[in-house]
């Protein structure tokens, strides 16, 4: 039998990566962040160690203890962490690791870290080889739909994603109007919809993409039910998510709760907005 590690991060996602993995043959061995993993990984893993941020020769050597020739990241890993030397706490290995870049860019660090993981003989998977069944599909999400006006910030706010993400500052965006309001850097999805809601004055468009090329091996954009819950407070009217290539955690509950909330849910790509201007 196969072992997968898994470096588990915040939210749900650790939980679900891990039982497709099972149901694909695997063993399962967790690595939890100590102050980020929060669902319970001694639920679902068949190993579990508890180790603090920055510890990179720990988690290696816990890898290789068990076995673990392949590894995939799973969960939200705030970029905050590497500005807060207290909570990071980084060992030798980890210092090294952060001296030799040439940059702290998304596809700088996760070159540096799968060539780290490949020398001790793991290979990094993408998080789709565990999760085809949480991408986003195409289309209408929520029975009720954007307006003509909405759409127009869709595709305005898709175009700006993207070229955000090519410069490797965020996912996400905040459009009213075909204005930018927000857009995401370190602070990540959830504060920049708060902020983006609030100096809009309710009624924004949120869209959040995957980078041009995104490699997606870490930093897979996703959603969950906190985010919705941000949204709701943000009295944001629309959330465009691209398909296919980002993970859509708890969708039926999320769909029904956006319905009730009065907020639009779709399923976008670049062909989408082809269609429209064909129809």
């Amino acid at each position: 039998m196969k072992t997968l590690g898994l470096i588990a991060g915040e939210g749900k996602l650790p939980r679900a990566i891990a039982q497709e993995a099972r149901s694909q043959g695997y063993s399962v061995v967790v690595v939890a962040v100590k102050d980020l993993a929060n669902d319970s990984p001694e639920q679902y893993a068949d190993a579990v160690a508890w180790i603090k941020p920055g510890k990179a020769e720990t988690i290696v050597n816990f890898l290789k203890e068990n076995s673990a020739g392949e590894v995939v990241f799973a969960g939200k890993f705030p970029k905050t962490l590497l500005f807060i030397k207290s909570a990071l706490s980084p060992d030798m290995r980890l210092l090294r690791f952060l001296f030799h870049l040439k940059d702290k860019g998304d596809d700088t660090i996760l070159n540096a870290v799968s060539k780290e993981l490949q020398r001790e003989g793991i290979k990094l998977m993408d998080v789709r080889d565990f999760s085809r069944g949480l991408l986003t599909p195409e289309g209408a999400l929520t029975p009720n739909a954007p307006t003509e006006d909405e759409w127009k910030d869709i595709e305005y706010g898709y175009r700006l994603a993207k070229e955000v993400g090519r410069l490797e500052i965020g996912q996400t965006v905040v459009v009213k109007g075909q204005a930018v309001v927000a857009v995401e850097a370190a602070e990540g999805t959830d504060e920049t919809i708060l902020r983006g809601g609030h100096l809009a004055n309710g009624g924004a468009v949120v869209v959040k993409v995957s980078r041009p090329e995104q490699d997606m091996r870490l930093d897979v954009p996703a959603v969950g039910l906190r985010t919705l819950e941000c949204m709701i407070k943000a009295r944001v009217r629309v959330l465009a998510l691209e398909a296919g290539s980002s993970i859509f955690l708890d969708r039926d509950e999320f769909t029904a709760k956006a319905e009730q909330s009065g907020i639009a849910v779709v399923g976008i790509n670049k062909d989408t907005f082809k269609k429209s201007s064909k129809s």
